[in-house]
């Protein structure tokens, strides 16, 4: 009788020693489920991706091992030239922390005093070195201490010999080791958020991988020294945080809505049992580090928190720049890492700090939020046109150039300040002495004037930041007589003059005045008898007399 056909699904069993006898014909995704491990987030997650050459070798290799077979692939041949040659080393891509506690038992603190084929990336190394001394198994020099001896004599990650070691200070030993089985493995007690849930379930199960699991959970207790269950009053949270300090989550204003002790975002969904609590610690995550999705979690109390994490909390004042009253608030702040476990209004002790943060906070609204005046405003565009034209030794004073450096160039005129709203011009004039000193200021006074005067007598602000030149806008009548076009810079930069109406309106822009009285003035001047009868409108404006009233005095 002949044997059924069996159809065999597999991962990188492909990929070891291992031989299936049988296996004729090899249908090959191309694709790969790998541990990507993230140290901005201290997380390993699943990723899909695409083989390497080596890889799509090896599994095709599996048709021909005990019998003559074919390999199906499934993609383009064409494609095989744009897969990468090998797959990446593991050490390039994995959590760090095992590997960096064992260098240490070794009294390696660096990866440059071993000699890899491949060294570790810098930010897993900082990522794992940082989480062990969180886990104080490591000291602040990252050499290893005592109790870093003790989790790395067990056969656990060093997140999971942590719980099992404080478990049995607890005398919750077993209690420990059970959750830790529950982590270590994929799919037991179910799939539910609440870890809690899924360990009673992994309690009562009776089948055979729970069984091994539950041996494997009394093995780990034998080797602590340890095999009393002494209690069972320890939560299940409380264990957990122990191997997740920088996975303690606090809720925020939203249901569901939590932010990591590491400073990561997470969601819950909102009818989810643990949506509502104040305070979570979460094993597993996936998504964006801005908006994971937490998948499996307990509840942990404050006073659980402060317990075990006394010698980790920090109490500080806190001074941040608060973007809706545009003021600097102090706050006194009981955190451990980015939880916040207490937080009172404080009084800013730290005037300097106070500007600094003030500062920031300018920043980012941009320094047109300060109370310029206009003749500031105007010193600052006929400082940045000579700085445009001439470049050195005349400074950068626009908006960009100054957003980039406040606190350089504003912190110490505002020393003692709180808020925008308490800013003056005397502050920012202060500041600006220093950004442009008096013999560059007197120098300038004599290139660029604040002010044309006009024939009238009439002193009229130029705009040395106008887009295209220095301008002046500037009634038509007043500049009647006049037989040469006003500039500045000794007469080299000529003025964009913009020509008024008598109701204040363009007219008529120029860079040469007497070529307009000799050109399309009368064109311009018919028009205006037209709308301003009562006013002088000279065929002749070289030979008028300027005026600023309706009609020049008799």
């Amino acid at each position: 009788m002949p044997q059924p056909r069996k159809i065999v699904l597999a991962t990188s069993i492909a990929q070891t020693s291992l031989t299936i006898e049988g296996i004729r014909i090899v249908v090959d995704s191309g694709l790969a489920r790998v541990p990507v491990y993230e140290p901005s987030t201290a997380l390993t997650r699943l990723e899909t991706r695409t083989i390497s050459q080596a890889s799509a070798t090896q599994r095709q290799g599996r048709a021909g091992r005990t019998q003559a077979g074919v390999c199906y692939r499934l993609w383009p041949k064409g494609q095989d030239a744009a897969r990468p040659a090998f797959d990446t080393p593991e050490i390039l891509a994995a959590d760090l922390t095992p590997l960096v506690l064992n260098l240490a038992r070794w009294g390696v603190t660096d990866p440059a005093q071993m000699q890899f084929v491949d060294q570790p990336p810098a930010s897993a190394w900082r990522e794992a070195v940082a989480l062990l001394i969180d886990l104080d198994a490591l000291d602040e020099t990252a050499n290893i201490t005592n109790h870093g001896e003790e989790l790395a004599a067990l056969p656990l990650h060093p997140r999971l010999a942590q719980m099992i070691q404080m478990g049995k200070a607890l005398g919750a030993t077993q209690r420990a080791c059970d959750i830790a089985a529950l982590l270590s493995e994929h799919g037991l007690g179910g799939d539910a958020v609440d870890i809690e849930e899924r360990l009673q379930n992994f309690l009562t199960d009776r089948r055979p991988r729970a069984k091994e699991a539950k041996s494997l959970a009394k093995r780990w207790a034998k080797l602590v020294g340890d095999t009393q269950q002494k209690s069972n009053d320890v939560s299940v949270g409380r264990l957990i945080a122990f191997a997740y300090p920088d996975r303690v989550a606090q809720a925020a204003r939203q249901v569901g809505r939590y932010r990591l002790a590491n400073g990561r975002a997470a969601n819950l969904p909102q009818t989810d049992r643990l949506a509502r609590e104040p305070f979570l610690v979460v094993t597993d995550i996936t998504g964006q580090a801005a908006n994971g999705r937490i998948r499996a979690a307990a509840s942990i109390d404050l006073e659980e928190i402060e317990d075990a994490f006394a010698g980790h909390i920090v109490e500080e004042q806190r001074v941040e720049f608060d973007t809706a009253s545009r003021s600097v608030r102090a706050r006194r702040v009981r955190a451990l890492n980015q939880v916040v476990l207490a937080d009172a209004p404080a009084k800013i002790d730290d005037p300097e700090e106070a500007a600094q943060q003030l500062c920031a906070g300018i920043t980012e609204l941009g320094v047109d939020i300060l109370p310029w005046s206009k003749a500031q405003t105007a010193l600052r565009g006929r400082v940045n046109y000579l700085h445009q034209t001439l470049g050195d030794p005349w400074p950068d004073l626009s908006d960009g150039a100054l957003n980039a450096d406040v606190a350089c160039w504003l912190a110490p005129f505002i020393a003692g300040v709180a808020a925008i709203s308490k800013i003056d011009a005397q502050m920012l004039e202060d500041a600006l002495a220093v950004l442009l000193p008096w013999n560059l200021r007197h120098q300038m006074d004599q290139l660029l004037p604040t002010h044309f005067e006009a024939p009238t007598g009439s002193r009229v602000l130029i705009n040395y930041a106008h887009e295209t030149a220095p301008a002046i806008e500037i009634r038509v009548q007043e500049l009647f007589g006049l037989t040469q076009h006003p500039a500045v810079a000794d007469g080299q930069i000529p003025l964009l003059v913009i020509l008024l109406s008598p109701a204040h309106r363009p007219i008529q822009m120029t860079k040469d005045l007497p070529g307009f009285w000799r050109g399309s003035w009368l064109d311009v001047a018919k028009d205006l008898k037209g709308r301003y009868p009562k006013h002088y409108w000279p065929d002749d404006p070289i030979a008028a007399a300027p005026t600023a009233r309706a009609k020049p005095r008799s």
